[in-house]
């Protein structure tokens, strides 16, 4: 957790900041302003205590009027403004000027609970299999662990499983040999021997192929990798967290995932839940995804009205953070007015279920007659067309909604844009 002291004029002006505060993974100090400090320490002041700060610290005006943010610049500390209306985006806004890079946006005290046990098992060599819906913080979670563990002065390596070429899967993986194969011109060390001494995330492990995944068993259980055209293997120390947005164990029981390798990489699970059961990370995530959009507030700083507060924190969010991002970005973009209101964010109603074809006497038929397949195969491309549309556009959400995997989606919408093309 990091430090973060707090003045005693903050303390009473505000009592409720420190409790956020500690809620946002912050070791809070009540501190005097004026009282010696560490050379690399950071204060949240009063703005009348500004004669004690630094540029590294943030002050805070309790006000009567908008609420506004001034980033640090020329040496100035950041300061924040802001009435009792919105006192709560101001606290997250606060916590997130603070926040270190390599610790997520957290405010929902489950949230809280689940990263203080990641901090523990960080701390570890052991392999993390990490679960949950897309869009909750996998990645975010992954590079947590990272940058917290003995392994943060290497590097860390993302690859998303799903996305690798099946017929290169291997080599891009493992290493390979210069003329192994056709177009191996030149020898490749691969992800693992990228990440040696550092930590290899694998995103989406599920996509893997039976056959790889043998490979990767091995390569866990033994410490070393065979590179494609090698006849030695090559030693490697390297620690491994995986992801899946499906539940392993379920797939383990279908089939399409060794059930040694699922225990192997069980060693630390670790579940992440969706936005909609985490509500009070939802302040704090909006207030990180719009520093971002804006650029830290350094051209000004669009804040979001109660209101809209109010209707984030009453959506069901099936996409989760991205899909919070995406509304928060347009309503950035089309807002009518200085503040985003509750009628700027364009939230998706329900999932609806897709309507299956059906044939009425109404039905206009084409003169030639209809093959079935045909039927079948346009039915399914505008069932994907609707899942699309209820998903905001999210591919694994629309993929779980119409019960295929993500592999299978992208063949179809390439099937979809060489219809088009045709």
């Amino acid at each position: 957790m990091s430090s973060l002291d707090v003045s005693r004029g903050v303390c009473a002006l505000v009592p409720g900041l420190q409790h956020w505060l500690e809620n946002a993974l912050f070791t809070v100090r009540i501190v005097d302003a004026a009282s010696p400090r560490d050379k690399d320490s950071r204060r949240v002041l009063l703005a009348t205590e500004i004669g004690h700060a630094t540029h590294r610290d943030i002050l805070i005006n309790l006000i009567d009027g908008a609420p506004s943010l001034v980033a640090a610049a020329n040496g100035l500390p950041a300061r924040v403004a802001f009435g009792l209306a919105d006192m709560g985006f101001a606290f997250a806004l606060i916590a997130e000027l603070a926040r270190p890079a390599a610790v997520p946006a957290v405010g929902d005290s489950g949230s809280v609970r689940l990263m203080t046990l990641a901090g523990r098992v960080a701390r570890s060599d052991a392999t993390v299999l990490i679960q949950g819906d897309t869009g909750t913080g996998k990645e975010g979670m992954a590079r947590f662990l990272h940058a917290q563990s003995g392994r943060s002065g290497h590097d860390f390596i993302a690859v998303n499983c799903a996305a690798l070429p099946e017929t290169m899967m291997e080599a891009m993986l493992f290493g390979h040999r210069k003329g192994s194969f056709t177009g191996a011109a030149n020898a490749s060390e691969g992800l693992f021997l990228a990440a040696d001494g550092g930590t290899l995330f694998l995103d989406e492990i599920a996509e893997l192929p039976l056959a790889l995944q043998a490979k990767l068993l091995r390569a866990l259980q033994e410490g070393e990798v065979l590179p494609v055209g090698a006849t030695h293997a090559v030693p490697v120390n390297v620690r491994i967290i995986a992801a899946c947005n499906r539940n392993l164990a379920q797939e383990c029981a279908a089939g399409r995932f060794r059930e040694d390798l699922y225990w192997r990489l069980n060693v630390m699970p670790l579940e992440l839940r969706p936005l909609a059961e985490r509500r009070g990370d939802i302040s704090a995530i909006t207030a990180a995804m719009l520093l971002r959009h804006q650029d830290g507030g350094k051209a000004g700083f669009v804040w979001p009205t109660a209101a809209a507060l109010d209707k984030l924190a009453d959506h069901g969010w099936p996409g989760n953070a991205r899909e919070l991002g995406n509304i928060l970005q347009r309503a950035l973009v089309l807002r009518d007015g200085d503040r985003i209101e509750a009628d700027d964010l364009h939230l998706a109603g329900a999932a609806q279920m897709v309507t299956p074809f059906r044939a009425t006497a109404s039905t206009q038929l084409p003169a030639e007659p209809i093959r079935l397949r045909d039927v079948a195969r346009h039915s399914k491309l505008e069932a994907i067309r609707c899942a699309l549309r209820e998903t905001d556009g999210h591919r694994a959400a629309a993929a779980r909604k119409l019960g295929i995997s993500e592999r299978t989606l992208r063949y179809r919408l390439a099937e979809m844009r060489e219809l088009a093309a045709a």
